[in-house]
């Protein structure tokens, strides 16, 4: 029989768990993170979380239909992402992030099925009968005021036929950055309720909640240490978990001034920043 590769021979990984943060602290930090990567560092995976509540627009989303007064009433903060995508009201919620160079994953559509079956296999390990949506009639949502989860299509993260997690990609000079939500509770409903009159949606199915699928709200180590598993197991590389360098956290408050700007924030078509999903 011939010897496994040592996981230290295997292509090395950072995996990065940052405390709760606001919405353009935690964009920036994604777009710090990608930074290194795009100046040689090693791809990345980062988990964390939002506070306050947010609600982030993808980068092409119109927003002109958003509420801002009952956003502010309900202090929900807003940001727009720099990947495409429809709205996700982030709250209670696992939200991860890839940062790696363009060709480590493949194309755009098949890194997008690798991270998914990644993510499929780790949750099978926390206990929840997670699946990629088949194929279908289905097409890629337009940028659009309808919520990130009013529908899965092909290749997305399911469990019980419904939508899981949604994620977006984007890819310059580079570097590909991908985002996706996983829900724990049921925030996403709420998403048509902070919406404008004659630009209100019709709220679809409710997403599929962590929660619900396994009858008690999991751990947050708990489901860290699952999805690392499951992307270890799938991708075949060794994640290293660490923190933020100090020249990330420089580049970070670099980039957070243009996520808390309100013209990049509210207007009504951001341009075009390579392919997203």
């Amino acid at each position: 029989m011939h010897p496994q590769p040592a996981a230290a021979a295997r292509a090395r990984w950072r995996l990065v768990d940052t405390p709760p943060a606001p919405g353009a602290w935690n964009m920036a930090v994604d777009e710090a993170l990608a930074d290194s990567v795009r100046n040689g560092g090693p791809p990345v995976l980062r988990v964390y979380r939002w506070s306050p509540p947010c609600l982030s627009l993808g980068r092409n989303q119109p927003s002109d239909g958003y509420d801002r007064d009952a956003l502010r009433r309900r202090g929900i903060d807003v940001v727009r992402r720099p990947t495409g995508g429809r709205a996700v009201l982030h709250h209670r919620e696992l939200t991860y992030s890839v940062a790696a160079r363009e060709d480590e994953l493949g194309t755009l559509r098949q890194a997008y099925a690798a991270i998914n079956r990644a993510l499929v296999a780790g949750l099978r390990r926390l206990g929840v009968d997670a699946r990629l949506h088949p194929a279908g009639p289905e097409r890629a949502p337009v940028p659009s005021l309808a919520p990130c989860f009013e529908q899965p299509v092909e290749g997305e993260v399911t469990a019980g036929g419904r939508k899981l997690i949604g994620s977006a990609q984007r890819r310059e000079r580079g570097v590909m950055l991908q985002h996706g939500s996983l829900p724990i509770h049921d925030d996403q409903s709420a998403v048509p309720e902070l919406m404008l009159p004659g630009h209100a949606v019709i709220a679809g199915d409710a997403p599929a909640t962590l929660a619900a699928l396994l009858g008690r709200e999991p751990a947050w180590d708990a489901l860290v240490d699952a999805l690392a598993e499951g992307w270890m197991e799938v991708l075949g590389v060794a994640l290293e978990r660490g923190g933020m360098t100090a020249v990330e956290e420089e580049r970070a408050r670099g980039h957070r001034a243009r996520y808390e700007d309100p013209a990049w924030t509210w207007h009504r078509e951001a341009p075009s920043g390579g392919p997203a999903v």
